[in-house]
């Protein structure tokens, strides 16, 4: 068996990663893999800690953000956040995951969030600005230094 996600282009943000097997609910989807240590925050920076953060490696990378995700963030071993499914994932669907599950700040996504949820907040935010009810629905689904820090 595959690893059970690939690459493919989406309607309407550019490309994706999308499952290609079922996945249930808490299982991991996505092993986190960290490529190597960066000094600052961008576009596909991960944050692992309030003044850290590693680029990741494969496609984790190419996850896109959704305001209603079906993936949260659980950090392994090698302290990289792997991808669990929040609710079940049949193969073909996008796996995403909300960016504020392991950023704190989220300042490089100009415009208008394009995940096209019902829930979408209009635009991609990190922790700091999420409301107290969303970080509620993520318990035990986000980076750890978030809840500790924070």
């Amino acid at each position: 068996m595959g690893v059970g996600y690939e690459l493919r282009t989406t309607a309407d943000k550019g490309q994706g990663v999308f499952a290609t097997r079922w996945s249930k609910v808490g299982e991991i989807v996505m092993v986190g893999v960290i490529e190597g240590r960066i000094d600052r925050n961008h576009s596909h920076a991960t944050q692992v800690g309030p003044e850290e953060f590693v680029q990741l490696g494969g496609l984790n990378a190419k996850v896109n953000h959704s305001c209603s995700p079906n993936c949260g963030v659980r950090v392994n071993a090698s302290g990289a956040p792997d991808l669990v499914a929040r609710e079940p994932i049949a193969p073909g669907t996008e796996i995403t995951f909300d960016y504020a599950m392991r950023n704190y700040s989220v300042e490089h996504f100009p415009g208008r969030c394009c995940c096209g949820s019902t829930g979408c907040r209009g635009t991609v935010t990190g922790w700091k600005d999420l409301p107290a009810e969303t970080k509620a629905a993520y318990f035990g689904l986000v980076s750890p230094y978030l809840v500790e820090s924070y």
